[in-house]
């Protein structure tokens, strides 16, 4: 029996009902957690009143707390600050005294650019690794692919800041091709750091995509692409490439969101301007309203580009959408497939 046609309808806004409730949830959880961590790492006046060298008198530091709402209770100051994430209104900055959301307005471009560069190449990367390891054939080609699942593994371990270190070592101290630091309008300042984050991220999706590579490459699909007279590089554009690319395509939203992380890294050591670097000073100077302005929104940005990779699969693979919009009806449809 057919469903409605409202079915499909009640079954898409459920979903969409379900991430907004996920993502409300998480954005709950990471400003809570990020509260009571500042707050229990110290008093959030001395970024007030400039820092540990302060000389304010005690009025003034009276003022200050009355001013800022830090002579209240400490739940009605978690409450508060929840109210003010809720309506958007991540108030002013403790140590610079402007709006946060300017604050994090002029400073999330920067790192945008600079995340999305990173994992468009480790895209790039990982898809030349498996296409080589997939069309790779005889001694040398066995000896290039143990090669390549090497590099995968010591680029899936490697330490950015360490890498980063070592680039700066080699492309700017010794040859002096590229600069050392990044002030975010130069495209060359940008080679190094888009590099530092994008290794890691492409040894681990390269070993996703190859292993899906070499599982597409003997499906039956492309058994019978071939026994239809398909030329391999046929095969792997039109079929194979296709299906591998899913899982590590699955995770791409897990990466974006490991690229922001390692961007607080990336963007201190390269003195590059962005959202990382003004994480950390205000995480160092316990500058509460920065911090949780700058962890919700990039929590929020991971949970929009999880929902834009999850359409982009819905579109791969059409199989998925049924899935998607009616997970009761999974295992319905696995009987049925």
């Amino acid at each position: 029996m057919r469903g409605s046609p409202a079915d499909p309808i009640r079954s898409v806004l459920a979903w969409v009902a379900r991430r907004a409730g996920s993502a409300a949830l998480v954005v709950l959880i990471v400003a809570t957690v990020v509260f009571f961590a500042l707050r229990a790492s110290g008093d959030p006046l001395e970024a007030i009143m400039g820092g540990p060298g302060s000389q304010a008198g005690p009025e003034a530091v009276a003022a200050a707390r009355e001013a800022y709402g830090l002579d209240d209770p400490l739940l009605v100051q978690y409450a508060t600050q929840l109210w003010r994430v809720a309506t958007f209104q991540l108030g002013d900055s403790y140590a610079r005294h402007q709006p946060v959301a300017q604050m994090i307005g002029g400073q999330l471009p920067g790192t945008l650019q600079l995340a999305a560069l990173a994992l468009l190449l480790a895209w790039m990367l990982a898809l030349v690794g498996s296409t080589i390891a997939a069309t790779a054939r005889g001694r040398i080609g066995r000896a290039a692919v143990s090669a390549l699942r090497g590099l995968e593994l010591v680029a899936t371990v490697m330490p950015q800041f360490w890498l980063g270190a070592v680039l700066i070592l080699v492309f700017a101290a010794s040859l002096r091709v590229l600069p050392a630091t990044s002030s975010g309008s130069d495209p060359a300042g940008l080679v190094l750091p888009v590099v530092t984050l994008a290794i890691p991220i492409a040894g681990f999706l390269a070993q996703l995509s190859r292993d899906a590579l070499g599982e597409a490459d003997a499906a039956p699909f492309a058994v019978t692409a071939r026994s239809r007279g398909a030329s391999e590089p046929r095969v792997l554009l039109t079929h194979t490439l296709r299906h591998a690319s899913l899982p590590a395509l699955s995770l791409s939203g897990w990466a974006f969101g490991h690229l922001l992380s390692g961007a607080v890294v990336v963007e201190s050591l390269f003195a590059r301007p962005g959202l990382g670097r003004l994480l950390l000073d205000a995480a160092l100077t316990r500058d509460v309203p920065v911090v949780i302005g700058a962890v919700v929104v990039v929590s929020v940005l991971y949970i929009v580009v999880v929902t834009v990779v999850d359409a982009v699969e819905l579109l791969i693979d059409p199989r998925l959408r049924t899935v998607r919009a009616a997970p009761e009806r999974a295992p319905e449809l696995a009987v049925g497939s």
